[in-house]
């Protein structure tokens, strides 16, 4: 029923299998580990772009998370309102709830495809010896169930279930041989699903924390590594390789991912902060020159001079005016006093009906302060 996706898995697989086991041999239990490890790392890079996505999506909720609070608050009696209310917000900033979603439910398709095919590698629902499985060949098959790592293959679970060996070459019940491999995948597998969940909820703006928020983080963890300590005793021995190097990668592309946002996010902030500092002026930086076509700044007369003469600032005609007319003011007092040293002592004063030579009368004084 769900073979459009046991027969993907199962090709991703056969392709990474056919790499190592070219290297290390078909039979070899390390092949199908790296097999199935790299079938983790094929499907992930595949979902890389989405879980950028996510991660944006997620970043974008939290800067707008106490808008959602006023909402919430304001609609708190009204359901319906309150949802549509949350949809046009999220519709205004571009966020898609689902769109978080997706890379774990991507996930999941591929962990059940996977568990499926190495599950069926040793199960043959009509009986006899099973012959192929999906992509792989009778031989592939054969490689599979050969393959061991500390005497335990890849196919077996410490307990597996009547329902699942139906037909097949397993005893159902617990098989405690496999714990000793099977146990400790389980608890390095539940260390590292906590440090994913924990590397996450650290991202987290605690302004938009909600109790569903709370509730959900919670869960993953602890609630989801207690649940992988718990049912990996199900979980077939190559499941168990998958789960650790998922959580892996996952870890591993946070760290990456974060990284680059962040980054991102700082060289914005510092991108916007010069931009308002190139608004205005900086201090002690000179007015820029006037452009093409703007007006001059109109400058401020200068005060009259002392000798009543008013000048505009910057006539050269008005200095010029002012010097001419000082020089011809004195050339006629130098002319005056040549003129009344040449002239006969008729200019003098008389005293009892003569005429005293060489002084100069009141009169012709005031005469001459007059011309000039």
């Amino acid at each position: 029923m769900l073979d459009f996706i046991y027969y993907p898995v199962s090709f991703i697989l056969w392709c990474w299998h056919k790499v190592f086991g070219f290297v290390l041999g078909e039979s070899n239990a390390i092949s199908w580990i790296l097999a199935i490890i790299f079938l983790t790392f094929t499907v992930r890079g595949i979902m890389f772009k989405p879980f950028v996505n996510q991660v944006r999506s997620m970043k974008k909720m939290q800067d707008f998370a106490p808008e959602m609070k006023k909402i919430q608050k304001k609609y708190a009696n009204d359901r319906q309102r309150q949802a549509m209310e949350m949809q046009k917000l999220q519709k205004e900033h571009g966020v898609n709830p689902l769109g978080s979603c997706l890379p774990m439910l991507l996930q999941i398709p591929v962990f059940i495809g996977l568990n499926h095919v190495l599950r069926m590698f040793t199960i043959n629902p009509y009986g006899g010896p099973k012959t192929e499985n999906y992509f792989f060949t009778q031989a592939g098959v054969d490689s599979y169930v050969h393959a061991k790592i500390f005497g335990v293959t890849l196919g077996d679970a410490i307990y597996t279930g009547v329902g699942v060996v139906s037909g097949g070459n397993t005893v159902a019940g617990f098989h405690w041989g496999v714990a000793p491999v099977a146990i400790p995948l389980m608890i390095v597998a539940s260390i590292a699903t906590h440090l994913t969940a924990r590397h996450s909820v650290q991202r987290q703006n605690p302004e938009s924390a909600t109790p569903q928020t709370a509730m959900m983080n919670k869960l993953t963890m602890y609630i989801f590594p207690l649940g992988v300590l718990v049912f990996g005793a199900l979980f077939p021995v190559g499941l168990l390789f998958y789960w650790l190097a998922n959580n892996g990668w996952t870890l591993m592309q946070q760290r990456l991912v974060y990284t680059r946002i962040d980054k991102e996010e700082e060289a914005r902030k510092e991108a916007e902060k010069e931009k308002r500092a190139n608004l205005g002026p900086k201090p002690g930086q000179k007015p820029t020159a006037p452009r093409p076509g703007q007006k001059p700044v109109q400058q401020k007369k200068n005060k009259p001079s002392s000798t009543g003469q008013v000048k505009k600032a910057g006539s050269a005609h008005g200095f010029a005016q002012t010097g001419s007319t000082q020089t011809g003011s004195a050339a006629a007092e130098k002319k005056d006093t040549t003129n009344a040293s040449a002239e006969p002592s008729t200019n003098g004063s008389k005293e009892n009906g003569a005429e005293t030579p060489g002084l100069i009368s009141d009169s012709t004084k005031k005469s001459g302060r007059k011309r000039r």
